[in-house]
């Protein structure tokens, strides 16, 4: 299946919120248990698979998706069995809600008490899945719960499409920074709390080229991790170096004092949400030279691994096509598809 294409995307988002916008209100506070109904084009198997994974393993995938009884479900999830919590504050900005995805690395659905000042102050909308924590399975549950909670909470509120943002605490923010990575479309800024991940890696693969570069022109990336949490600062610094790599410059951080590995107080987290509420501004004539150095070495590998195939090291070939596939991800693509297929034939 390919992308939907931008009007539809936008269609889909913008249609829901004008209907909101114009029915009668929806509960306001803090709401549990709450089950939501309706699907989103967005968090489809085929969709999940063409943006988070790697071209040629989305290739192997749907390649096994063919063979009889292995066919992908076309939602992973039954949104009938799931729970969430929901908080909305009391009045709604002019311009509509923001929403903040959460991401949690436990099992139930909450929302911290601590947070509710700041959800106020900023106007946003807090939601976050039940059984959505680490040891659920990342594409058939934790990705596809924040799309749909997304998707729904649009139909339920005026929420302003410019401030929907996804975050995560501890594993669930190293799951939000693949969701931020794979749907730039959607989410416009992410709160890492104390997790993170260097991207163009095998856990965090590029996606495709008109997506990567809306993330690089849009995203606005914002890091809060205790002070005294030092493996996750550690982690957060591998991050920041491999994003500013990528040419992803769009980077704020804030560090919680007399704070370990735990749930930030509502004074740094008021901090970071004005941060995150702060629109991205590319510098066009960095980004560009950025995007040019990571060209020429992608194409240098490209050549490289397509001379290997034609001095007859097939296996060779390959070995260096997966490199390319991990680091480069949707950046190399169709070409690396292409190439992928040659080596087949040689095989």
């Amino acid at each position: 299946m390919l992308a939907i294409s931008r009007s539809m995307l936008l269609a889909t988002l913008w249609m829901p919120l004008l209907a909101a916008a114009g029915d009668a209100p929806a509960a306001g506070g803090l709401q549990h248990d709450v089950v939501f109904t309706d699907y989103s084009p967005l968090s489809r198997s085929s969709e999940l698979v063409q943006r988070l994974l790697s071209p040629l393993n989305a290739q192997r995938v749907n390649q096994a998706s063919m063979r009889p009884g292995h066919a992908m479900r076309e939602q992973p999830l039954d949104l009938a069995q799931e729970k969430f919590a929901v908080y909305v504050p009391s009045h709604a900005p002019p311009h509509g809600y923001a929403l903040l995805v959460f991401v949690p690395p436990w099992q139930e659905a909450s929302v911290p008490p601590a947070w509710l000042s700041p959800l106020d102050r900023h106007g946003m909308i807090y939601v976050s899945a039940a059984n959505s924590g680490n040891d659920a399975d990342v594409l058939d549950r934790r990705v596809p719960l924040a799309l749909l909670a997304v998707y729904n909470i649009m139909r339920k509120y005026p929420v302003d499409p410019r401030r929907i943002y996804i975050g995560g605490f501890s594993g669930g923010s190293r799951v939000a920074e693949r969701i931020a990575l794979g749907y730039p479309d959607l989410f416009h800024g992410a709160l890492l709390l104390a997790g993170s991940d260097p991207i163009g890696s095998a856990q965090l693969s590029l996606p495709p080229a008109t997506l990567f570069r809306q993330f690089q022109d849009t995203m606005q990336l914002v890091f809060l991790t205790g002070k005294d949490d030092q493996d996750h600062l550690d982690m957060d610094a591998r991050s920041q170096q491999s994003l500013r790599e990528w040419c992803v410059f769009h980077l704020d951080i804030v560090a919680a004092p007399w704070s370990g590995h735990e749930v930030v107080a509502p004074g740094p987290l008021d901090h970071a949400l004005d941060l995150l509420d702060k629109p991205a501004q590319p510098d066009p004539g960095k980004l560009a030279e950025c995007r040019a150095r990571i060209g020429r070495h992608l194409t240098g590998q490209l050549q490289q691994a397509d001379g290997l195939l034609a001095s007859g090291k097939p296996e060779a070939a390959r070995m260096l096509l997966d490199k390319i596939d991990v680091r480069y991800g949707g950046l190399a693509t169709p070409r690396s598809i292409q190439l992928a297929e040659k080596i087949a034939v040689q095989h």
